[in-house]
Order: C-alpha cells, then structure tokens, then sequence
C-alpha cells in the first residue's frame, strides 16, 4: 500500500469542493443547529425547567446527527467512491475509522 500523498483524488490535500449548493445546505442546517445552542443557553440562562431543556438539547443532537449523515453520504458518494474506483483501498480503513468515531 503506497502511504504517499497523492493529490489526485477527488478530495486533494484533504480538501473537498462542494457546489455552491452542496454549502448552502450545509451551512442552513450548521445554522439551525447554532440556533438551537444558543436558544438551550438561553434556556439555562432563564432557570427553564430540566425535562424542557433536556428535551431541547435531544432535539439539537438530533440536528448534528443530521447534518453527520448528510455529510458521510456525500462523502462516500464522491470521495470514497472516486478513490476505490482509482484503486486508493486505503480510503476504507479511513472510512471505517470515521464510522468508529461517529458510533461512540
């Protein structure tokens, strides 16, 4: 397995360009998720009760779980499968340590 960095994959320099499109949805649902942080300060801030707060910060991890799955599709759609079609199987034990990650 050649270890060296080849800039030729679709995500060079460990780099990805998305559409402007492909950002946009990205960052509208970054956006939401910053909402719903700042609204669970907010939250503490006015002594809301447990159940609501914990509720609320249920539904902002539900969020970022969100934005992770769109985020790995669209990784494994591109990134991954350009590299496997080039013959770069190093890329699975990098998605697998991703996956590992994600599941903790």
């Amino acid at each position: 397995m050649n270890m060296d960095k080849d800039t030729s994959c679709c995500c060079p320099e460990k780099q990805k360009h998305r559409t402007e499109d492909e950002k946009k949805a990205l960052i509208n649902r970054l956006s939401r998720i910053e909402g719903q942080i700042r609204g669970l300060r907010g939250m503490i801030e006015k002594d809301a009760y447990c159940t609501d707060i914990l509720v609320q910060a249920s539904a902002a991890a539900a969020a970022i779980n969100a934005f992770n799955k769109e985020l790995l599709a669209a990784h494994i759609r591109t990134c991954v499968a350009e590299d496997i079609r080039q013959g770069k199987d190093e890329v699975i034990d990098e998605l697998v340590g991703t996956l590992q990650k994600l599941m903790k």
